[in-house]
């Protein structure tokens, strides 16, 4: 993954990261891969605390393009729509694990 900006919002207490991420002879990164590689370009971060947008592939082309927001606090999130809490709940470390049912009891 490569780092195309990084910049340090301190308005909204995150940084901002832009990026590239080249998978050749790889299918596409899912977002969890893409959390966990962001966890690791900015030590010390919360897993929590990251927000992947804007995650985009294109057709033909092994590339992916995104920006993740790292935050410092849960209260500096707020600024985030309810939406982006609930398609980040399956990657939150309290999240509990999906359970399967099969038909109506």
């Amino acid at each position: 993954m490569e780092i195309v900006s990084r910049t340090e919002n301190k308005l909204l207490n995150r940084v901002e990261i832009e990026f590239r991420w080249s998978h050749k002879g790889k299918e596409t990164p899912s977002k969890k891969e893409v959390m966990d590689l962001v966890k690791t370009l900015e030590p010390g971060s919360n897993p929590d605390l990251i927000v992947v947008k804007n995650c985009k592939t294109r057709y033909g082309q092994a590339l992916t393009t995104g920006n993740a927001f790292i935050y410092e606090t849960d209260g500096a999130m707020k600024v985030e729509p309810d939406y982006i809490y609930e398609r980040h709940k399956g990657f939150r470390s309290g999240a509990p694990a999906e359970e399967t049912t099969e038909g109506d009891e």
